[in-house]
C-alpha cells in the first residue's frame, strides 16, 4: 500500500511540476502579445458561446462521423474526472468512492459508458486517420498536416488511460474493493472482470496496485504530453472562445488605433511584421490551433490550388511564436529592426495575398481562430511599412485616393445609371428631405460598372414600385474604403470612412440601405468605431420585408429554376442567409434549387479580399469553381445579391460558353417576374 501512495504521488507531482512550468511559460509567451481591443462580450454572450461551442459541439458535429467521434471523446473526458478522483483515493483506500455519489449505479453507468464510448471514437479517429494519410511522396503534407507520428501518440495514450481504468476496476471487482459493490450497471468493468477472475485473487490483487499506478502515471503522463503538443486546446479552447468577439456572424475587422499621421515616429508601426506586433489574443488563437484541417478544406484559394492553408498559416505563427519566445518575454529592444520580418521568412507573400476574407476559415473552426484578422494586419505592414505588394494594388489604390473609386473613373459618373430610370431620384444638395426614408449607397460597382448598374436600377425600381422614398448622394458618393482595407492600407481606409461619414452626418442620414455587401458590411459593422452611427440594411433584407408585408407583390411572368449564390459579406459576415431566399420563394413560377456548399457553407466567388482588381495567377480560378457548382444545378439563372458576386460569376458563365444562364440580383429577378403583371396592386403603405 504504502509503495504505490509512494509512487503514484511522485509521479504526480514530477508531471504536474513538468506541466505546470510548460503552462506558466506559454501563458508568459501569450501574454506578451499587444492589447486585444473589445474582447469581452458580457456574461451572457460569453456562456451561450461556452455551451453551444465547446460543450455543445456545434461546428464539429457538422463533421458528422468525426464529429460525433469528438463529442463522446470530449465529453467522455468530462466524465472519466470523476474515475481520475477514485484513482488517487484508491490510492490510500482500496474501496475508496466519493462522498454521497461514489456508489451511485447511474455514475458507475456514466463512467463505463463514456469509457467504451471513447474507445469506440478512438477506432474511429484511427480509421479515419489511415483512410486520409498523405502520400508517403507528399513530405510537406506529412510535415505540416496532423498526420504525425504524434496524432498516433495521442491516440495511444488516450487509449491506455481508458484501458488501464477498466483493467483495474475489474481486478477490484473480483477482490472485493469496487466502489460500486456488484452492479452490473458498471457493464464494461464487469466484462474486464470476467476475463480476469480465472487468475485468482492473488494475481487480482496485483493487477489491481499495479493497474492503478499505471493509469495515474497515463493520466500524469498525457498532462505533460498535452502541454507540449497540438492538443492544448484542451485547455486553451474555452478560453479563446470566450474571448472571441464573433458570436456568430464574423462583422466587421478590429477596430485598430487612429491612424494620425501627424505624429509618427521611427518607433511607430503599422500592422503585423514581427510576432511582437501580434495582440495576445492573436497569440492564444496560435497556441489554440487544433490542427484539424476543417479551415483548409473549405479554404477556396486553397480548393483552387492556391498556396494559401488557413491551417499551416497558423501553424507557421505558433512556431515563430516559440522561436520568438526569448525575445518576446525579454522584452528588449535590443537587435530591433533586424529581427527578419513574418512575410517572406514565415509566411510566403503568395499566401497572404491569396486570401480572398471570405471568412469560412473562420466560420468552421472548432476553437473560433481568427484567421483574418491576422492575414490583414500582416497585409497593413506590407503596404504601409515596406510597400510590398502584387503591382495591381498599386492602381487600385492610386484610383481610390485619386478618384474616390477602384477603376478611377471619377465622381461625376456616378448619376449616369439614373438616366435610365422612369422616375426621378433625388440627388441630395444639401439636407437629406424629411419625406425621404433612405439613403441609398449605390457603392462604386453599382454605379460605375455596367453589370452593377442594371443591379442598382433593379433595386430603385422595385423600391420606387413599393412606394419607398429614397434618395441618392450621387457625386457626393465616394468608395465605403472596403477594398482599400481588405488589400491592407489602413491610413487610406479611415481617411475614407472619415470623409464618407462627415458626408453622411452633414446630410442628415439616419438609415441607409446598400446593395454591395462590402459597403453594407462597412458601414454597418466598421464605421461605428470612426464615429458614424446609422441603421444600415442590405436591400435584401427591405425586399424581404416589402415583400412580407405586401408592399411589393412579385408578377407571375416568371417559371424557371434559380440557384443562389450567398456573398460572403452578406451571408457568412453579417448572417443574411434567410431574406434574399425568401424574395425569390415569393416568385409564383419560380423554383430554387440548392448548391451542396451554400449558406454558412457557401463558397467565395473570388473578389473578396480586395482580390476583384487583382490577377489570379496560380491554380484555378474561384469564381470558375464556384460557376461550375452553381451550373451543375441545370438552374436557369444564378441568382445573388452582391455586383462582386454578379461580375464574377457572369464572367465565368461567358467563359464556359453557357451564356443561355442568366446571372441576376435578387431584384432583377422579381422585376423579370413582373412583366405581365400582379394578381392584386401594389398595397399602399
Amino acid at each position: 500500500m504504502l509503495a504505490r501512495i509512494i509512487l503514484g504521488l511522485v509521479i504526480t507531482v514530477v508531471c504536474f511540476a513538468i506541466a505546470g512550468r510548460r503552462f506558466y511559460w506559454l501563458s508568459r509567451v501569450i501574454r506578451a502579445g499587444q492589447p486585444a481591443p473589445r474582447r469581452w462580450s458580457g456574461f451572457r454572450r460569453v456562456s451561450e458561446a461556452e455551451v453551444v461551442e465547446v460543450a455543445g459541439q456545434r461546428k464539429l458535429l457538422r463533421w458528422t462521423v468525426p464529429g460525433v467521434a469528438h463529442f463522446f471523446t470530449m465529453w467522455g473526458f468530462f466524465v472519466l474526472l470523476a474515475t481520475i478522483i477514485e484513482a488517487y483515493g484508491a490510492l490510500f483506500q482500496r474501496s475508496f468512492h466519493i462522498p454521497l455519489i461514489g456508489q451511485s449505479n447511474w455514475l458507475g453507468f456514466a463512467e463505463d459508458f463514456f469509457a467504451t464510448a471513447v474507445l469506440a471514437a478512438l477506432v474511429v479517429f484511427s480509421i479515419i486517420r489511415v483512410v486520409n494519410a498523405p502520400a508517403r511522396r507528399d513530405r510537406a503534407s506529412r510535415f505540416y498536416g496532423s498526420h504525425l507520428g504524434a496524432a498516433w501518440l495521442t491516440l495511444a495514450l488516450i487509449s491506455l488511460v481508458v484501458i488501464t481504468l477498466l483493467v483495474y476496476r475489474g481486478a477490484q471487482i473480483d477482490t472485493g474493493h469496487f466502489p460500486y459493490g456488484q452492479s452490473k450497471w458498471a457493464f464494461a468493468s464487469h466484462v474486464v472482470a470476467v476475463w480476469l477472475r480465472p487468475l485468482g485473487t492473488g494475481v487480482n490483487s496485483v493487477l489491481e496496485a499495479t493497474f492503478l499506478v499505471a493509469n495515474i502515471a497515463v493520466i500524469a503522463g498525457f498532462l505533460v504530453f498535452v502541454s507540449y503538443s497540438k492538443h492544448l486546446h484542451i485547455f486553451f479552447a474555452p478560453l479563446n472562445v470566450a474571448f472571441s468577439r464573433r458570436p456568430r456572424a464574423l462583422g466587421g475587422l478590429d477596430k485598430t488605433p487612429d491612424m494620425d499621421m501627424e505624429h509618427v515616429t521611427e518607433d511607430t508601426v503599422f500592422g503585423v511584421g514581427t510576432m511582437e506586433n501580434f495582440t495576445w489574443k492573436q497569440m492564444l488563437d496560435f497556441a489554440t490551433c487544433t490542427e484539424c484541417g476543417r479551415c483548409q478544406s473549405v479554404c477556396p484559394a486553397w480548393t483552387t490550388g492556391k498556396p494559401l492553408s488557413p491551417k499551416l498559416l497558423i501553424m507557421g505563427l505558433r512556431e515563430n511564436m516559440f522561436a520568438s519566445a526569448d525575445r518576446l518575454l525579454s522584452g528588449s529592444t535590443e537587435g530591433e529592426g533586424t529581427v527578419a520580418t513574418l512575410v517572406p521568412t514565415t509566411i510566403d507573400p503568395d499566401v497572404l495575398w491569396s486570401c480572398t476574407t471570405c471568412g469560412s476559415c473562420v466560420e468552421q473552426c472548432p476553437v473560433d481562430i481568427e484567421h483574418v484578422d491576422a492575414i490583414i494586419d500582416m497585409r497593413r505592414y506590407e503596404v504601409l511599412m515596406e510597400s510590398r505588394f502584387p503591382s495591381e494594388a498599386g492602381l487600385l489604390l492610386r484610383n481610390l485616393e485619386n478618384q474616390g473609386d477602384p477603376w478611377g473613373l471619377g465622381s461625376s459618373k456616378r448619376t449616369e445609371w439614373l438616366a435610365n430610370l422612369d422616375f426621378e431620384v433625388p440627388v441630395v444638395d444639401g439636407v437629406i428631405p424629411d419625406d425621404v426614408e433612405y439613403l441609398y449607397w449605390v457603392g462604386c460597382a453599382g454605379s460605375l460598372d455596367e453589370r452593377g448598374r442594371k443591379q442598382a436600377e433593379s433595386v430603385a425600381r422595385m423600391l420606387h414600385r413599393a412606394q419607398v422614398t429614397f434618395a441618392v448622394l450621387g457625386p457626393r458618393e465616394s468608395c465605403s474604403g472596403d477594398p482599400a482595407r481588405r488589400i491592407g492600407n489602413e491610413y487610406l481606409f479611415q481617411e475614407m470612412a472619415k470623409a464618407n461619414i462627415a458626408t453622411l452626418d452633414a446630410v442628415g442620414t439616419k438609415k441607409v440601405v446598400a446593395s454591395c455587401p462590402h459597403c453594407f458590411n462597412t458601414l454597418k459593422n466598421e464605421y461605428p468605431d470612426l464615429g458614424g452611427n446609422y441603421e444600415v440594411i442590405h436591400h435584401a433584407e427591405l425586399l424581404n420585408h416589402l415583400v412580407a408585408t405586401g408592399r411589393l407583390v412579385p408578377g407571375l411572368s416568371y417559371s424557371g429554376t434559380v440557384t443562389y449564390h450567398d456573398p460572403c459579406y452578406l451571408g457568412r459576415h453579417n448572417r443574411v442567409f434567410d431574406e434574399p431566399r425568401n424574395v425569390l420563394d415569393a416568385i409564383p413560377g419560380l423554383t430554387q434549387l440548392e448548391m451542396e456548399r451554400h449558406r454558412e457553407r457557401g463558397f467565395c466567388c473570388g473578389a473578396g479580399g480586395a482580390r476583384m482588381w487583382l490577377e489570379e495567377n496560380i491554380g484555378k480560378r474561384v469564381n470558375m469553381e464556384r460557376t461550375e457548382e452553381a451550373l451543375s444545378t441545370g438552374a436557369d439563372v444564378v441568382s445573388t445579391a452582391c455586383p462582386f458576386c454578379m461580375i464574377m460569376i457572369d464572367d465565368a458563365v461567358k467563359a464556359l460558353g453557357r451564356e443561355n444562364v442568366a446571372v441576376l440580383d435578387i431584384a432583377q429577378v422579381v422585376e423579370r417576374s413582373l412583366a405581365g403583371g400582379t394578381e392584386k396592386d401594389v398595397a399602399t403603405p
